[in-house]
């Protein structure tokens, strides 16, 4: 089954927000014309809460997009974003929600980040995304959402790792930094990702 995954489409992304993604909000219609096309829909969510370890803010000696070392793993201090129940955490007012069958949400954990929608960044817990995929018998991934260079390519590399056919909607995603992203997406078709615009689909 082709089944379209909406990451992370949260106001904190979204120009205005904590950590926003320049453009982030110009994909919201191509997402809602692509829910259209699929049989199962489902989105994610970050959901932090407030004393994420990844929030600058609970360092008193690191500012924003410094890093830490924390638990053998390099941890990228954010501005503090979608911490639960929050108007930050919120899907985008205009994102059409109605074909939505499940959400999933990450990064509760405060002590571990959780980029993809599959595992937290230490690949020690799952969503239970997967499970549910292969439950609903959906083994095509088309992928949206934001932002491209962090939690949508981490969510599209767990989920070649885990055997699914992975194609990212360029039209319906943004970046926060566009020259990092090219490099990526090389390296997500190396890896078997395929690129689509929207009105190919």
């Amino acid at each position: 089954m082709k089944t379209l995954v909406i990451i992370d489409a949260q106001n904190d992304f979204m120009p205005g927000g904590s950590l926003e993604v320049p453009g982030g909000d110009e994909i919201i219609p191509a997402i809602n014309g692509l829910q259209e096309k699929f049989e199962l829909v489902i989105a994610t969510q970050d959901w932090h809460p407030q004393d994420h370890v990844s929030f600058a803010s609970n360092h008193e000696d690191k500012k924003p997009f410094d890093t830490l070392r924390w638990h053998e793993m390099d941890q990228v201090m954010w501005p503090d974003h979608c911490v639960m129940n929050s108007w930050g955490a919120e899907l985008h007012k205009a994102l059409h929600t109605k074909k939505i069958e499940a959400i999933f949400r990450k990064g509760m954990d405060r002590e571990i980040d959780s980029y993809s929608g599959f595992y937290d960044n230490g690949h020690k817990k799952n969503t239970g995304l997967k499970g549910y995929l292969r439950e609903r018998k959906a083994d095509k991934l088309y992928f949206c959402g934001l932002a491209a260079d962090v939690c949508v390519q981490f969510s599209i590399r767990d989920a070649i790792d885990e055997g699914f056919s992975v194609t990212l909607v360029e039209d319906a995603t943004r970046a926060i930094d566009d020259d990092e992203y090219q490099s990526i997406r090389e390296e997500l078709k190396s890896k078997g990702c395929s690129f689509v615009h929207s009105t190919e689909l």
